[in-house]
């Protein structure tokens, strides 16, 4: 009976369905999964309740990233073949269970369980959620691929402005204490199944032949090939590897700036006639993230409008120039610095959002979600890759007896370089040979 609820022909929608109801079942999703960019919130009362260190109660954190690029990209052709709303009932099974397995582990004072739980299940959870509406989304507005994109990558970045201040004020209630982390975990595993469940229900698919229609085909941007490729197929062109230089590079400048964000403006004014107070660099935390996440649908919508190889020269070009002016001049006032640092992160969130039109563009509709999961590969290795550079250079720097800006310089010059990188990678970018295309009857 389950089966078939989920099975792919019962998916699909009926005819004069309202494609503008699909986008809400793509946000119920990523609105939940987005929690897990406000980990930190349990940080400081893991380490308290459990006597962890700081590298300890990250690895949920680190280990649920790895396993959203493992799980998309390994399960991506799964998730074409069965389905969004057998992948959505996945995501929200995984990631569920995840906070319960979570909850256990801290009542019974095992981290493990807690590394086990969000960590891997939750994890894998967060891989199949990611990549499931999207390309649903994709198949309902071949016409505004990047807006539709945007909404859904959009509620994955504001997913964390919703549940950092609800766990803060349920750990205020419950208490920081073993208990409470546990109540805390059990009740966000209870509340998402809830949410996401919304998602499995209503999600539908185009029927066979939709489109949606004569005027809004005629306004769309024509792909650079009318082909489809599959996900085997698209691994083997340089388009897709040069991708995912362009997106490993654009996220690691990114997510260098969101990890260490606020004691990186504390550090930079320290000692100068304007320095930031713990207060006012929690304020520049929460700038970037509505930055981040406002990026990732102003600027998918944009690159409907000016293709996806321009709106990439802005995240890159952009990206150096500003970094250069963080560099040059960031230190003579606190709004360059924050200015820059908000565009910055808005090119962030961009670059996620427009990369599954890119790859439409490029690949076609028929795989493009597992195409996309093994494109999100690059964002595992951005997602070490970035904190690791900031960070082991400003402790090098520290250690040789630098401060104030002189902490980061090495590490905006090296962000510069990568992001000239994915400039040069993303300009090679030509139309998919056609060797690759899948014949026309497929």
């Amino acid at each position: 009976m389950v089966a078939d609820l989920l099975s792919p022909t019962r998916t699909v929608a009926p005819e004069g369905w309202n494609r503008w109801l699909v986008p809400p079942t793509a946000l119920a999703v990523h609105l939940a999964i987005g929690q897990v960019y406000a980990w930190s919130v349990f940080k400081s009362p893991l380490e308290d309740a459990l006597g962890l260190s700081g590298t300890l109660s990250a690895l949920p954190f680190q280990l649920g990233i790895v396993m959203l690029g493992l799980s998309a990209a390994l399960g991506g052709t799964v998730v074409e073949r069965r389905g969004p709303r057998w992948a959505m009932a996945v995501a929200t099974t995984c990631f569920s269970l995840g906070f319960l397995i979570s909850s256990l582990g801290v009542a019974l004072g095992q981290y493990w369980l807690v590394v086990l739980g969000y960590g891997f299940v939750g994890g894998i959870g967060l891989g199949i959620g990611y990549i499931s509406p999207v390309s649903t989304l994709i198949k309902w507005f071949p016409d505004r691929p990047g807006m539709a994109t945007g909404i859904a990558i959009m509620g994955f970045g504001g997913g964390a402005l919703i549940a950092s201040p609800w766990s803060s004020q349920m750990l205020e209630s419950f208490g920081s204490d073993s208990s409470g982390i546990a109540l805390t975990f059990l009740v966000h595993g209870v509340v998402y199944a809830v949410f996401m469940s919304l998602g499995v229900v209503l999600v539908r698919t185009p029927p066979p032949g939709w489109n949606p229609g004569p005027a809004r085909q005629a306004a769309s941007r024509p792909m650079i090939t009318t082909a489809n490729v599959t996900a085997r197929n698209a691994v083997r062109t340089p388009q897709f590897w040069l991708l995912w230089v362009v997106l490993c590079c654009n996220v690691t400048a990114g997510i260098g700036i969101l990890e260490k964000a606020s004691p990186m403006i504390t550090g930079f004014f320290a000692g100068s006639s304007t320095p930031v107070a713990a207060g006012a660099a929690a304020g520049f935390v929460a700038l970037l993230s509505l930055t981040n996440m406002a990026g990732r649908f102003v600027w998918s919508s944009t690159s409907d409008l000016v293709g996806r190889k321009n709106v990439y020269r802005l995240y890159l070009g952009g990206g150096v120039l500003l970094y250069l002016g963080i560099l040059l001049v960031g230190s003579v006032g606190v709004p360059v610095f924050v200015l820059c640092a908000m565009l910055i992160l808005s090119f962030y969130g961009g670059g996620f959002a427009t990369a599954p039109a890119y790859l439409k563009d490029l690949f076609g509709t028929a795989q493009v979600g597992a195409i996309h999961g093994r494109l999100l590969t690059a964002w595992s290795a951005a997602g070490v890759l970035g904190p690791l550079i900031v960070n082991a250079v400003a402790d090098a720097r520290e250690a040789a007896g630098a401060s104030g800006p002189d902490l980061y310089t090495t590490s905006l010059v090296i962000m510069i370089g990568l992001l000239v990188v994915g400039f040069a990678a993303n300009e090679l970018v030509r139309p998919v040979n056609a060797k690759f295309h899948e014949p026309e009857e497929r």
